[in-house]
């Protein structure tokens, strides 16, 4: 009986050993289950930076996974070097686990920025994917017409433009360019003319500027020295330059509705080119149309023998639009610094 008892005594003895390691072992693996899946620094995603100035852009982050650990500050970081940390140049926009907006400010003109999202909970800092930008140039001076007109002068990527419409009324050597306010007479032009939207300098001038025909452009003779008419795919450098056709017109429009009709869809002028909306004479009636509501831009490009191509924006959109069109029509002209 006594040898009975010992060994059924070692034999629970024995159960709960093998018990014991097997509890030990589920809690070592659950413990390393838990710093594998939990116990880590937050990851997050970078997007892209948006509405880019000479001065400041946008950056907006994503916080995939929070560590397991509340998230004890977030935001973006910056540098005109690789792999920015939370060491350099830093927003901080709040707590927890929701996306962010961050707005960076005080940066240098035309210059690469590298930008990180970043989270922190209590092991830590977490960064997201490196994306980069250019700032624009910014406003680079004045240039002067013939007639004495000044215009402001703005840097966009590796070109400078003109930032308000041509209004000369004479070619660089000093020729008058002929002044043509009759419908019919227009519309039967294959000679340089130019005119004001409905004839009227006094409403139109200053804000607007001139309209030309392509005549006039294509004497090489309409810029001031120094300065050209944009070919068709200098206008392209432009464009893709600031984001393509489906959204280069709101950065290149003036905002607000002062001088654009409502609603002027997407417009930022986040560029500096304040885009205004002269309108166009009609080559064909010589009518005068969509003052506010649209400008066209002449390239010094031609399509064919009786159309060059253009640019366009519209109140409505924030595209811009390339056409071809009849060299006799009246466009606003912006000139582009020669390189």
């Amino acid at each position: 009986m006594t040898y009975w008892i010992l060994e059924k005594n070692n034999s629970i003895k024995i159960y709960l050993f093998i018990i014991g390691i097997f509890l030990i072992i589920l809690t070592a693996c659950k413990d390393k289950n838990d710093d594998n899946q939990i116990e880590q620094i937050p990851i997050l995603t970078t997007n892209n930076a948006t509405s880019i100035t000479s001065t400041t852009a946008i950056c907006t982050g994503h916080i995939n996974y929070d560590g397991g650990f509340p998230i004890t500050a977030k935001g973006v970081c910056w540098s005109t070097l690789p792999l920015p940390t939370i060491s350099n140049n830093n927003t901080n926009d709040g707590t927890g686990i929701d996306d962010f907006t961050s707005t960076l400010t005080n940066l240098s003109i035309n210059t690469k920025y590298y930008v990180r999202a970043y989270a922190t909970n209590r092991l830590g800092a977490g960064y997201g994917n490196q994306i980069s930008f250019t700032t624009l140039q910014g406003n680079a001076g004045t240039v002067s017409d013939i007639d004495g007109n000044v215009y402001h002068t703005v840097g966009i990527g590796t070109q400078i433009w003109m930032v308000e419409n041509l209004k000369t009324t004479k070619y660089n050597d000093g020729t008058t360019i002929p002044l043509i306010t009759d419908g019919t007479t227009w519309s039967n032009l294959s000679s340089p003319a130019y005119c004001w939207y409905n004839n009227d300098s006094v409403t139109y001038k200053n804000t607007y500027g001139a309209l030309y025909n392509w005549d006039a452009i294509h004497t090489n003779k309409l810029c001031p020295l120094g300065w050209h008419i944009p070919t068709d795919s200098e206008w392209v450098v432009l464009i893709n330059y600031v984001g393509g056709d489906t959204t280069a017109g709101g950065k290149l429009k003036e905002a607000g509705i002062t001088h654009w009709s409502v609603p002027n869809t997407g417009a930022t002028n986040s560029t500096y080119f304040y885009a205004l909306p002269g309108g166009y004479r009609n080559g064909n009636l010589g009518s005068f149309v969509g003052i506010k509501d649209n400008g066209f831009w002449w390239s010094s490009s031609e399509s064919n023998a009786s159309e060059s191509w253009c640019r366009i924006i519209y109140f409505s959109s924030d595209d811009i639009f390339r056409e071809n069109i009849k060299k006799t029509s009246g466009f606003s002209v912006r000139c582009l610094k020669d390189n």
